[in-house]
Formats: structure tokens, sequence, C-alpha cells
């Protein structure tokens, strides 16, 4: 069958909406660090200042009395300035209380993943098959898994604070999709006409799209332990960084890593599994030494590595390093070996 041409331009006018309004939520997560926490956060030690000013003042009157003297209070607890919301409210109870600009935020990204998951389901009736046959689509879908991925995170963790980040690093790959690897609905080449394209591609790019998530993630761990390193060495005054001191804590960070890597990790061995049992039905072995294979099996490695060294004491601190560079080895086998390099998986669709 050929490609419905209404249906890819539907597809791409989906795309492009998602793109914008995932752009728009990133400007809403940013107006929250520029605008709203700072605001709620004076408001509340006005609060808890005022308060502590009226019990003082109520000593000192009873005091100045004669009558006995009631107890001080204890002092108010500071508003914590890094760290996720608790989980104790209902979902949308915690939203409204985290006011207008997360709101926005939130809104504009489950609408932007509206978008996208109809921009990349309508390129497969476009297509007739799995829409992601090639580098164009695979990026497109695998940033739909890490947005939808997202989502769930905010839901189950409250993590929109991490959302300027996590959705603008998924802006900046959809751009990079639409304007430099962008490829027309076509027809797949010969070597993907297969059913095992919709379980080997489709497990990569799930598992991909959560370690996109969990890179992100790690890289904002590092930045913030080495902030709270500054800060507790006296190279930085608490309250000089608004938008360091707002990223939730390291321990945190690295408890959101683990559980994103140890979600993805068994999705990426089945498609590496799977990938092995295609290429044995499509050239006569399960492994032959391609360029593409052998990355996507360094990545297995170092994705286990990190899981070990997480889970072994003395070696925690440098597991983040290891699932990044893991990240960094799967970047690189989508970008350039599959692109540049000549072997049997050199069909990316790119130009």
């Amino acid at each position: 069958m050929g490609v419905n041409q209404g249906l890819a331009t539907v597809s791409g006018d989906f795309m492009i909406a998602a793109l914008l309004i995932y752009s728009l939520a990133v400007l809403a997560f940013a107006g929250d660090f520029a605008f709203g926490r700072p605001r709620r956060a004076a408001a509340e030690a006005a609060v808890a200042a005022s308060d502590r000013v009226a019990e003082l003042a109520s000593v000192g009157a009873a005091v100045a009395s004669g009558s006995p003297a009631p107890a001080a209070p204890a002092a108010p607890e500071k508003p914590a300035a890094t760290g996720l919301p608790a989980r104790q409210l209902p979902f949308w109870r915690a939203i409204k209380e985290a006011g207008n600009w997360v709101r926005a935020g939130v809104g504009l990204t489950m609408l932007g993943v509206t978008a996208h998951l109809i921009a990349v389901v309508t390129r497969g009736f476009a297509v007739h098959r799995a829409p992601w046959g090639n580098m164009y689509e695979f990026i497109t879908a695998l940033t739909c898994v890490a947005a939808i991925f997202f989502v769930y995170v905010m839901v189950r963790y409250r993590a929109w604070a991490l959302g300027v980040w996590v959705v603008g690093a998924i802006v900046v790959a959809l751009g990079l999709a639409e304007t430099v690897i962008y490829t027309a609905a076509g027809p797949l080449v010969p070597a993907l006409q297969s059913y095992w394209l919709s379980i080997h591609v489709t497990a990569m790019t799930l598992a991909t799209g959560i370690f996109f998530v969990a890179a992100v993630f790690g890289v904002l761990g590092i930045v913030s332990e080495r902030h709270k390193a500054r800060v507790e060495a006296g190279k930085v005054r608490p309250g000089t960084d608004g938008l360091l001191e707002r990223i939730p804590s390291p321990s945190q960070l690295d408890k959101l890593t683990y559980r994103t890597v140890i979600f993805g990790f068994p999705i990426w061995t089945f498609g590496v599994i799977a990938g092995a049992i295609w290429a044995d039905q499509a050239w006569g072995r399960y492994w032959g030494w391609d360029p593409v294979e052998i990355w996507a099996f360094i990545t297995w490695v170092l994705y286990a590595s990190y899981l070990h060294a997480r889970a072994t004491a003395g070696w925690r601190r440098f597991a983040t390093y290891v699932q990044l560079i893991g990240f960094a080895s799967l970047a690189f086998n989508i970008l350039v070996v599959q692109v540049f390099i000549t072997g049997m998986h050199s069909y990316a669709g790119v130009g």
C-alpha cells in the first residue's frame, strides 16, 4: 500500500503543534522558578516571622505583668528550598497548591503529550506500519515515550520541579528531528519489512525514551551534588542561587535515576535479545559483529554496570557517571554509528 499523504500531513502538523506546546510548557516551568516559588517562599517566611514576633511579644507581656510566662514555642521550620513535594496529598490538590505556573506547565506538558502521541499514531497509519522505521521516526517516537514517562514521574513523585530541564531536553531533541533529520513518510527498506520491527525496534524505542529521562536526572543529580558541596564549603552563600537551590536534593535525584533505569533496563535487554533473533531470521546468524550490535551490547554492559555500582558499597557516588556514559554510548550508536558507519543496520534514512 502507498503512503497516505493526508494522514502524513496531519502527523506533521500535530508534531509541530507538540513542539510548540512543549516550548510553552518549558516557559511555564521557568516562570515558576522566576516568579512562582520565590513569592510563595517569601510569603511563607513572612507569615512565619510575623507569628514568631507575635509569640515573643506575648511572652514579653506575660513577664512584664508578673504572670508565669508561657513556654516559648519551637521556632518554625524554614521552608525547604530544595526537594520534591510530599506525596500525601492527591495529585490534583498538590497541583492546585503548587501555583499557577506549575499548573500551566503540567497542563501544557500533558497537552503536548496528547498532540505528540497523535502525531506518532497518525504517522503509523499513514505508512501502514510501526512508525519508527527511520531515524526521524525513531527520534520522534522515543521523545514521545520520554514525555509520557515524565508525566508519570510528575504524577507519581510530584517532580514538576524537573520539568524545565526534562521537557526542555525533549524540545531540543524534537526540534533537531524536525529540522536536521526530517524524513518524509515513505515505505520501509527491504531489511526492515518484518513483523520483528514491531517487537525489536519497539522495545529499543521504549527503553531509549526511558533512558533519555534518566540521563537528564543524572546530569541534574551531579549539578545538585556539586552545588551542595560548594555551599557546605562556604564557596557559595545559601540563598544566592535560586535556580540551583530549587533542584531536588542529590539523594532524591539518585533515587529517581535508579528507579528510571531499573524500569528501562529489562526492556533494553529484551530488545537486544529480540534483535538477535531477528538477525538470525534475516541474515542467518544471531551475532555478526555489526557495529550497531556491538554498541548495543556495550550500552547494555554499561547500564548493567551502573545497576551493579549503585548496589555496591563505596561505588554509589560513581554510579551516576557510569549511567551517563551508558547514555552517551546509546546516543553515539544512534547518531553516529547508524548514520556514518557502514554495516548491516545502515538504513537510518537521514537526508
